[in-house]
């Protein structure tokens, strides 16, 4: 079976009241995308098609996937605060878990978590795992600014470690963009800046050394930080803060993560593939933002076998579906 790990679940309530909260100004494109845009650039953005469960069915019919694995993107429920941020949060979790009690062999889903509330957070895990049954949790690359190895945050990781429970790491908007609001910067280099700096922070912060056992799974092929591996070993080796967390080379704790397929590009997952190998790749294809087909993967120089882990059976073996041997 073929699992996209990469795909996300587009809600009217949520855009609907993202926008009103938030003061998005929606803009219209010919192409028929709805651009949801605040100071400059683009937060989010649909077309009516993203809605539509059954439409999202028939495309996954017509491409030949098996199953999506569906989470928020950008900005998730971080725009929100306190009790709101946990209402909007156990919202989606609903709607995420309805989708997959629904169609079970074709959806399933990382929950989002209330993050701004520790011990709310704590709770839904156990929601989301217990009650609704879902297969992970998505974190953001920073939680409204806040970097993901802030202190705080050291119960969600123990308790996620605990239950051996897959992360899904998406990008969020950087904390400061004040200087690269054309062109939609913070989406096109943003994310890739801050998917890398949170793995770095996470490396450095010893997050790795202590919670061993659960699957970190990277999106964008894990943005750029395959490329400045070497540079971070050799902070480790020059100065005593890069080693003050950890006992290993930071490229030892990258080489354990895994990365998603959504970089798209050749010579990225080719450099993905001879750092980390065919077991720690998984097939993404951003649908329904980007919606990419296979070719990325199939096109690849390896054997059919490292082919079928990367599309599906890597996934199903994480997550548990059941799909691993198929």
């Amino acid at each position: 079976m073929i699992i996209d790990i990469h795909a996300h679940l587009v809600d009217r309530r949520y855009v609907d009241a993202l926008a009103a909260d938030a003061g998005l100004v929606a803009q219209a494109t010919p192409s028929g995308q709805t651009l949801m845009r605040k100071d400059g650039h683009t937060v989010l953005w649909h077309r009516e098609p993203m809605f539509d469960i059954d439409a999202r069915l028939r495309d996954m019919d017509d491409q030949g996937v098996g199953m999506r694995v569906l989470c928020v993107s950008t900005p998730n429920v971080y725009a929100w605060h306190g009790e709101r941020q946990i209402e909007m949060a156990r919202y989606l979790n609903d709607v995420t878990a309805d989708i997959v009690r629904t169609h079970p062999r074709r959806f399933a889903g990382f929950a989002s978590l209330p993050l701004s509330d520790v011990g709310a957070s704590l709770s839904e895990i156990d929601r989301v795992t217990g009650e609704l049954g879902l297969h992970g949790v998505m974190i953001g690359s920073n939680i409204a600014g806040q970097p993901v190895n802030h202190p705080r945050f050291e119960p969600v990781w123990a308790r996620i470690d605990a239950l051996r429970l897959p992360v899904f790491e998406h990008p969020m908007f950087p904390a400061h963009t004040a200087d690269m609001e054309e062109y939609e910067l913070p989406l096109r280099v943003g994310f890739v800046f801050d998917t890398t700096l949170a793995a770095a922070r996470l490396i450095y912060s010893g997050v790795f050394e202590r919670y061993p056992n659960f699957p970190y799974i990277m999106a964008h092929t894990g943005g750029a930080l395959l490329m400045i591996l070497e540079r971070l070993d050799n902070g480790y080796r020059l100065f005593p803060d890069c080693r003050r967390h950890i006992g290993r080379l930071p490229s030892e704790y990258a080489k354990n993560l895994y990365y998603d397929s959504a970089s798209f590009y050749g010579p990225a997952l080719g450099l993905a593939l001879q750092v980390v190998g065919a077991d720690h790749l998984l097939w993404g294809s951003d649908d329904p933002f980007i919606g990419a087909d296979t070719r990325h993967v199939t096109s690849l120089a390896i054997t059919e076998a490292d082919k079928a882990k990367i599309l599906g059976g890597n996934a199903g073996r994480l997550l548990g579906t059941g799909a691993a041997g198929s």
